[in-house]
């Protein structure tokens, strides 16, 4: 058994907490390292719209930019149609942010539920292994969310997928800007728009590394940052799409 998965797994019988999702006792080790139990587990990997191993059964049903479901639209979505010049070429979405997949988040981001990001990044990792000689860079969090929340839910899957033994470079910074919540798309577009720069020599191919997609402004920003310091590709790939 891995030392990792032991600790979790101690702390499980000592402190319980349960199936993030419906909350039964976790009586097995790997139940207890990705903090689910293993109904709940597979129900979401058989639900999964992208499967692990690349494939897309319902590719023409989604928009071939953002990844999101087509109603009456052909090869991609209105929104995305608005221009051709995105920066981030294609975005792979894993989950809807509705019903299940909205608690699984919650649990994950708010209760800092761990486990639970250790099954969310071995699901990305499959997905991440389909865009070979890319580089993943973490989306960075906004200035003093650390120290208001006392953690970062994406570089903590960023570590995971190192652990899974592929390449993570930590190359952006977010710069202040407003808060997101409450603009519309195109207002959260010009709101980020130079708000990401380089800390370090930006990779020749990136893969954006985000937990959820609302608008796809955030990857766009990060995307133009990584262009800016010469990436030729740039990908992104995220847990839910709202």
């Amino acid at each position: 058994m891995h030392l990792r998965t032991l600790i979790f797994f101690v702390r499980e019988f000592f402190f319980p907490t349960g199936c993030g999702l419906c909350g039964t006792a976790l009586l097995e080790p790997g139940e207890a390292w990705q903090g689910l139990c293993e109904p709940c587990r597979e129900s979401l990997e058989e639900d999964t719209e992208i499967p692990a191993d690349g494939t897309r059964p319902r590719a023409q049903t989604r928009c071939r930019r953002c990844g999101r479901p087509l109603i009456s639209e052909q090869d991609r979505c209105l929104p995305c149609r608005e221009r051709d010049d995105w920066n981030c070429e294609s975005i792979s979405p894993l989950y809807p942010y509705t019903g299940t997949y909205r608690k699984l988040l919650a649990a994950y981001k708010f209760e800092k539920n761990l486990g639970l990001g250790n099954f969310l990044a071995r699901r990305l990792a499959g997905h991440c292994r389909e865009f070979p000689g890319f580089v993943l860079v973490p989306v960075p969090p906004r200035p003093g969310k650390i120290r208001t929340t006392g953690w970062d839910q994406v570089e903590y899957l960023a570590r995971r997928l190192e652990d899974e033994g592929l390449p993570v470079r930590r190359c952006l910074k977010r710069l202040p800007s407003q808060t997101q919540k409450k603009l519309d798309r195109r207002s959260r577009l010009q709101n980020l728009e130079g708000r990401f720069a380089l800390t370090g020599a930006a990779p020749r191919r990136a893969l954006l590394i985000d937990d959820i997609m609302t608008t796809g402004a955030t990857l766009e920003a990060c995307a133009a940052a990584l262009k800016k310091g010469g990436t030729e590709q740039v990908c992104g790939i995220c847990l839910f799409y709202d």
